[in-house]
């Protein structure tokens, strides 16, 4: 009779997945003033005036823009503050 044996044996090189981004996206909607909107970008993610408004203006005209990229959890948690803001947010994975 044989017994099996204590040490596995592994047929494949084991290898951590990559990181892939995730994006906040922010959305247009019918009550927050663009000012108010580039006021949020500029304060909360301490964007500068210039690249607030270029967002904002992105928001406004095209009717959603990027404003963040980075790990799933982090995305998340500033669609929980654009929310808390109400901004409307939602967050997807990066396109590759």
């Amino acid at each position: 009779m044989s017994t099996p044996s204590s040490t596995p044996v592994l047929d494949e090189q084991l290898t951590a997945a990559p990181l892939v981004p995730w994006q906040l996206v922010v959305w247009d909607d019918p009550v927050n003033l663009m000012s108010y909107v580039a006021r949020i970008f500029r304060t909360y993610f301490g964007y500068p005036a210039e690249q607030a408004n270029r967002l904002m203006l992105a928001v406004h005209h095209e009717g959603h823009a990027v404003v963040a990229t980075g790990p799933r959890e982090t995305m998340e948690a500033h669609a929980h503050a654009m929310h808390d803001y109400g901004l409307w947010a939602t967050v997807r994975r990066a396109p590759q």
